[in-house]
């Protein structure tokens, strides 16, 4: 009986031994079907001053392979915003990148003053470094002012640093800042006479030897051309007239009107430098995104890589011609293209469902406001120089003195705290009374201070952007808020800013590896891109990420 109990348990051992040993085997299988189901690279894409209403403005005349095909084959957050202000292009592709907002990324605009450097600084700037590939001393940047991580430097931790990244961009904080802190590299364009990719030796000392060939070529000199409209003008009837009075256009021509020859036009506007108001300095960085593809290697084996591209000059050409030009609508034609070409290098060169590809912006902007008054639609220009006056009137009328006043811009006042100190006066006080003065000025919609900011917990509203954009370290003692479509700006030209709709309202496209099909209306916002794309990977979120994975987009 003992020998028959023993052979039951020995056999149940066995049994058993057995089982955990499926479990175990089935356990791996399947972790390694996860670990496959990663994209073998990740491609970033932001479209500089792209409203979401582009998307379906321009829907009719894109083609089926660039814009369309996202749309598609992909997932479509079509109420995706911006969740604080400023929108401006440095906060904007921190915050994509890091998953948070400048509160805590701390790019809190473009350039802003220094409180501790007594300075106006730029949001990637770097003494410390030199440019490589160009003998200027002004191209030194690095992201070092951003005080977080971004997804692609959690990848390249979380893959030990074998997974690659690389920025590209016309401009260089379109390539340093989403690239983050640890990537293999970051190239923009110098224009003036160079015309040329280039980076600093914050990431290498000399530039690839592709990258020199690339600058060696004839490419970039080969788009120094006419521009004119991709398809015949008349059909371009979801954009305005083109000869108005709101557009900016370029030196040396008598109106803004198509067709522009470059050329003939590069020596009034800094040379190489025009391309970057024309849609050919996007088609640029698609050729030498498509480059770096090649010769980098990039989605080539199983760790994932991360390349960030941004298209700057629809923001230049927005700037330029407004956002209802005929302009902008053949910029957005011409870079439907480009993007459906660099789609069809990626399924070529990584494969598809070999990668995952999001595309949404910095920011919107405004039309011009000059068109909307002829219209009748509310919306003006700040009169500065008359605020100005008046404020330095109140402040030697109240204090004697406007050094109270250390800088004023981005719509803060900065306090000279060294000042307030030697006329005994406390900066809580001095806060709410500029409070106070500035709410009655003209066009001024709300004003408050540095300390609401740090006390209060805004739940909605503008308020609340205003706080995610609040950097305590970095930004002013008062913010101004402006009137709805009051903007400080030329009288030709679209401008951003604001924490208003068309400021916020962008797009959000997901298509590729792990990616559902799918549209939404449910509200998302720029720093769930971040934590989106950390969850897709399975990497730790970036360390200052205050959005949420959105799961729904997921496969």
């Amino acid at each position: 009986m003992k020998d028959a109990l023993s052979l039951i348990l020995v056999l149940l051992f066995v049994f058993s031994c057995g089982s955990q040993e499926n479990t175990i085997v089935n356990n791996a299988e399947t972790l390694n079907d996860l670990n496959s189901e990663k994209p073998k690279l990740v491609v970033g894409i932001i479209v500089d001053q792209m409203r979401y209403d582009y998307l379906t403005r321009f829907e009719s005349k894109f083609s089926e392979g660039g814009f369309k095909r996202m749309m598609r084959e992909g997932f479509n957050c079509k109420n995706n915003h911006f969740n604080y202000i400023p929108t401006y292009t440095g906060p904007g592709h921190a915050s994509v990148y890091t998953g948070t907002t400048p509160k805590y990324h701390g790019i809190i605009a473009n350039n802003w003053y220094s409180k501790v450097e007594k300075k106006s600084v730029y949001c990637a700037e770097d003494t410390t470094v030199v440019a490589v590939g160009s003998p200027s001393k002004q191209e030194r940047m690095s992201p070092r002012r951003m005080l977080t991580t971004s997804f692609a430097d959690q990848n390249r931790l979380f893959t030990q640093m074998k997974g690659k990244t690389i920025g590209i961009s016309i401009k260089d904080r379109g390539a340093v800042l989403p690239a983050g802190h640890a990537a293999n590299a970051a190239y923009w364009f110098r224009g003036k006479g160079e015309g040329n990719f280039i980076t600093t030796n914050y990431y290498m000392e000399e530039l690839p030897q592709w990258v020199k060939d690339f600058n060696n070529s004839d490419i970039v000199e080969s788009y120094m051309k006419e521009w004119n409209t991709l398809y015949d003008i008349s059909t371009y009837t979801e954009s305005g007239e083109d000869l108005n009075t709101y557009e900016r256009g370029f030196k040396g021509k008598e109106t803004a009107t198509f067709p522009y020859d470059l050329e003939a036009l590069k020596a009034d506007n800094m040379w190489f430098d025009i391309l970057k108001e024309t849609p050919y300095g996007n088609s640029i960085v698609a050729d030498f995104a498509i480059e770096a593809l090649k010769n980098e290697d990039l989605g080539n084996d199983d760790i994932t890589d991360v390349l960030t591209v941004s298209f700057s000059s629809t923001d230049y050409v927005g700037h330029n011609f407004g956002v209802n030009s005929k302009e902008v609508q053949d910029t957005y034609l011409r870079l439907d293209k480009d993007l459906e070409r660099f789609f069809v290098a990626l399924d070529d060169l990584v494969g598809k469902g070999n990668y995952t590809v999001f595309l949404t912006a910095d920011h919107g902007a405004v039309n011009v406001p000059a068109y909307l008054q002829s219209v009748k639609i509310p919306s003006g220009y700040l009169n500065n120089p008359e605020r100005k006056k008046h404020l330095n009137a109140f402040l030697m009328t109240t204090y004697g003195t406007t050094d109270v006043i250390e800088n004023i811009s981005n719509n803060q006042i900065f306090l000279n705290k060294a000042k307030l100190k030697a006329l005994n006066l406390n900066i809580h006080d001095v806060e709410q009374v500029l409070v106070d003065e500035l709410i009655d000025y003209p066009n001024v919609s709300k004003v408050y201070t540095a300390t609401a900011m740090r006390s209060t917990s805004f739940n909605h509203g503008i308020e609340k952007l205003l706080q995610n954009g609040f950097n305590q370290k970095r930004s002013g003692d008062v913010i101004v808020v402006n009137d709805i479509g009051y903007i400080s700006y030329s009288k030709t030209g679209s401008t951003h800013g604001s924490g208003l709709k068309y400021d916020t309202h962008v797009p959000l496209l997901f298509f590729g590896a792990g990616i559902k099909q799918g549209e939404t209306f449910e509200r998302t916002e720029i720093p769930d891109i971040a934590p989106t794309i950390s969850a897709l990977l399975g990497i730790s979120f970036p360390n200052g990420a205050t959005g949420e994975p959105l799961g729904f987009v997921l496969d």
